[in-house]
């Protein structure tokens, strides 16, 4: 041991260095002897921020559902939400404290889905079960849910009946919901809690202005519909004292309105109606139909007193756009209408009046209006129409 010593002591400086040389080259040989790995353990460097942003420790915002959970977050959320670590009243308190949390980054469903997990909780801590529904009042109030805030309020009043919070909440849904009584009741009954709440007695205000001007609108609606009624019942009496007859009114069924609406979508907004000036001559719409070229004229108002002459006056006044022989004009023209029960056309007078032409025991008005067919007198266009669908022709 002696000899080692004095060896080393005897050692020179240069000796030392070649030693660590050697040393450190041995050590190289056994590092790159080793087998290479790669360190697949860690987060890939093209998904570092994304994995981050996963990990319970480092995630800004709750996942979301149809979200991938980090198995460490459910671990944290088992612990949580576990029914077996957790009493009643804690779930209810953590499922709280997550609906609030989700109100104040105005997630409100998710909100709504929180509270009524805690609710599910069944905690027997009124004051609890209060707080929840009042809150879940309020994340379907922001939905504009308003029958469920309602609702969810009420709810929390039966377990809190001076809760100022839940009396405010369902006063407001009680405001949306035109439920002016239920309204008034509450701002009073939270105005005996809190006399000076502002909002309560400006919302008992305007309730009370808004309930004037609906019974106000529902007297003026209510007139309305008599004066609706009254009319409808005498426009039905001149049509039955005229013996007036509609090809889509079943047996034994009354007129209604819905019966004498046009069908047709030019003449839809003017169904026959009672002259204003006189209040008992009738105003009808009428539609004229052109066999030849498939298109239609129609008239929106005709008095009953108008002869058909007068109607071809009007419609002629210009010349058709698609009558390139110039066929269609007054005196040339004959004029049918169609008695569809029985499958035959009849020709109209030219003199006769509309009133006239339609109380003929033949005439059925079609589709709450009157329908006439024009086509040139004395020409192939006429024999085709009168042969077509072989019907007979009824001179009127």
């Amino acid at each position: 041991m002696d000899e080692l010593v004095a060896a080393k002591q005897n050692w020179t400086e240069q000796d030392r260095l070649e030693l660590a040389a050697k040393l450190d080259a041995e050590l190289d040989a056994f590092i790159d002897g080793l087998e290479r790995k790669r360190y697949e353990e860690g987060w890939p460097e093209d998904r570092w921020q994304e994995e981050m942003d996963k990990h319970p420790f480092f995630m800004k915002r709750a996942p979301q559902p149809g979200d991938e959970v980090h198995p460490m977050f459910e671990g944290l959320q088992k612990l949580k939400y576990d029914p077996d670590e957790n009493t009643r009243e804690e779930l209810a308190l953590n499922y709280k404290e997550d609906g609030n949390f989700y109100m104040k980054h105005k997630k409100f469903r998710m909100a709504v889905y929180s509270f009524t997990e805690g609710i599910k909780a069944k905690c027997e801590n009124s004051e609890v079960l209060a707080v929840l529904y009042n809150n879940r009042s309020a994340a379907q109030y922001f939905l504009k849910n308003y029958r469920s805030a309602l609702s969810d309020a009420q709810r929390a009043l039966t377990y809190k009946p001076d809760y100022i919070k839940a009396l405010w909440r369902a006063a407001q849904c009680a405001h949306e919901l035109d439920k002016f009584n239920l309204c008034t009741q509450l701002c009073e009954e939270l105005l005996e809690v809190n006399i000076d709440h502002k909002e309560a007695k400006e919302l008992l205000h305007k309730t009370k202005m808004n309930k004037i001007e609906m019974e106000r609108n529902q007297r003026k609606q209510a007139a309305e519909a008599k004066r609706r009624l009254t009319h409808f019942h005498k426009l039905r009496d001149a049509l039955e004292h005229r013996s007036v007859k509609f090809d889509d009114l079943k047996a034994n069924k009354h007129i209604t309105e819905e019966l004498l609406r046009p069908k047709f979508l030019p003449l839809e907004d003017f169904p026959v109606h009672l002259d204003s000036a006189d209040g008992v001559s009738l105003i009808w719409p009428a539609a004229f139909s052109y066999p030849e070229f498939l298109l239609s004229d129609f008239q929106q108002q005709l008095p009953e007193s108008a002869t058909m002459t007068d109607c071809l006056t009007t419609l002629f006044a210009e010349p058709l756009p698609c009558d390139k022989s110039n066929s269609y004009r007054l005196g040339n023209v004959t004029v049918y209408y169609e008695n569809r029960k029985v499958g035959c056309v009849h020709k109209v007078s030219l003199e006769k009046t509309l009133r006239d032409i339609i109380s003929e025991r033949s005439f059925f008005v079609s589709g709450g209006a009157l329908l006439f067919y024009v086509v040139p007198s004395g020409t192939p266009i006429e024999q085709e129409f009168i042969h077509q669908q072989r019907r007979p022709l009824i001179y009127s």
